[in-house]
């Protein structure tokens, strides 16, 4: 049985890389890499002699003597699968509604034009510079938003600067690599992160002392190597203007981006999920866009210039214009990656590599690598059961580094390469060629960079 499932979860993943030359949009091999995955442990369900608890991180003792069905009270095979595929499924749901929400905010802003106050403060026609103003902001952004959502809007506001999806498509990888590096060193920055934060494994502290200089070369060296690339090397000419400015663009644009920072902030006090603040913030940043809204229609007119924009409900309009096959795309492979987890093959996948490498580094290293193929949580969830060093030790650090930065290797090996491909449809070998190995050299310079920093300074 674990045999088939490896085999549909590579077949789905080939049919994901192959989404341009089969011409099947990609969720569709992910939709049915998760449901037959799913299915096939539910039918082989007594067959399965190992089953992982997510919650925490760690084996079921005695699973394969457990009865199929509940006797009285006590566990079963059935009550594990049932309670496993809720809470992968709750914890994909949360991802789902965080990223609707914030898309949602983003549409919104781009609604009443607010992007073209950021578009307006790019003075330079130089792609060179572009690409380091969009590096730099999406690294410190990713920091303070998270990588995921610091992509949405710094694509949206790519967009606005760049006409031709050929050339944006090149910002849009650097921007995955500078998000990713920012999202490494903050304990809000990417869910990998914030798992080891919440599971008490590192200090927002000491997590932000270790890690901001190898995460800044990270996003350093891949930038400074495609200053000297061709695409990087001409001018640009930003789009003409299509939309006349609205009179609230600034200010929706303003409250936009504060509501979108109001989220970590909002977790760090209440320690809710990050979807239950995403929400809040999209009603109120909603309330004031059906309020600016509303304003322009009177009984007997509607403003001439607004006429479009007033017409309709900006809510309502923002929500048609979310990348609805993205969110798809996402419940297809990380419910896929989640039954992997279920069977412990990942666990066990990471156990492996540390009973036969010795050195923690490359293992660390090697789980770096692999989080650009799978998930990056389940490897994160396995590496905390694997060790047992204390809090803040510096291999802790070094986990959430490779787990947060690893991932770029591959466009569908993060949330922000996965969000990124669906808003630009970058092809999967596209960005293998041209992008991953530039990833790959920041990896390498992040890494040594903590290494010779762990060993030699600190």
């Amino acid at each position: 049985m674990e045999t088939a499932i490896v085999i549909i979860f590579i077949l789905g993943y080939l049919g994901i890389t192959l989404e341009h030359s089969i011409k099947i949009d990609k969720l569709v091999p992910a939709l049915l890499m998760m449901a037959i995955c799913w299915a096939i442990i539910a039918f082989g369900l007594d067959d399965f002699v190992n089953w992982f608890d997510s919650d925490s991180h760690e084996m079921v003792k005695g699973f394969a003597s457990l009865p199929h069905e509940a006797q009285g009270h006590g566990p079963s095979k059935m009550m594990w699968f049932e309670n496993t595929l809720l809470h992968h499924f709750g914890k994909t749901c949360e991802i789902l509604v965080f990223l609707i929400g914030a898309m949602t905010i983003v549409e919104i802003i781009d609604h009443f034009n607010g992007f073209a106050t950021i578009k307006n403060f790019i003075k330079t026609k130089k792609k060179i510079y572009l690409l380091w103003i969009m590096c730099i902001l999406a690294f410190i952004l990713s920091a303070i938003i998270d990588n995921l959502t610091a992509t949405i809007v710094l694509i949206t506001i790519l967009r606005k600067v760049i006409k031709e999806n050929k050339d944006r498509i090149w910002f849009a990888g650097l921007i995955i690599i500078a998000a990713n590096a920012g999202g490494a060193w903050s304990p809000i920055g990417d869910v990998t992160t914030t798992m080891l934060w919440m599971g008490k494994k590192v200090s927002s502290l000491q997590l932000v002392k270790l890690l901001i200089i190898p995460s800044l070369i990270c996003m350093i060296i891949p930038t400074i190597i495609a200053s000297f690339l061709k695409p990087f090397k001409d001018n640009f000419e930003p789009p003409k203007d299509e939309i006349k400015k609205i009179k609230h663009g600034s200010t929706m644009l303003i409250l936009g981006l504060v509501a979108i920072i109001f989220v970590p902030i909002f977790k760090t006090i209440t320690h809710l999920p990050p979807y239950v603040g995403m929400m809040l913030s999209l009603a109120v940043v909603a309330t004031f866009a059906e309020y600016f809204s509303s304003t322009k229609i009177n009984i007997t007119s509607i403003d001439a210039d607004h006429e479009e924009y007033s017409s309709h409900s900006p809510v309502h309009s923002s929500l048609s214009r979310i990348e609805l096959p993205s969110i798809l795309f996402f419940l297809g492979i990380l419910l896929a990656v989640a039954a992997l987890e279920s069977l412990g093959m990942l666990f066990e996948f990471a156990g492996g590599l540390n009973a036969a490498i010795p050195n923690s580094d490359i293992v660390v290293m090697l789980l770096g690598i692999g989080s650009a193929i799978i998930d990056n949580v389940p490897l994160v969830a396995a590496s905390m059961g694997m060790f047992s060093e204390t809090i803040d030790h510096p291999l802790w650090h070094f986990i959430a580094f490779s787990a947060g930065t690893g991932g770029s290797m591959l466009i569908i090996g993060s949330a922000a390469g996965v969000v990124a491909m669906g808003m630009e449809r970058i092809d999967f070998f596209w960005y293998l060629k041209k992008i991953s190995w530039l990833a790959l050299a920041g990896f390498i310079a992040g890494s040594l960079t903590f290494i010779l920093m762990r060993d030699f300074i600190l």
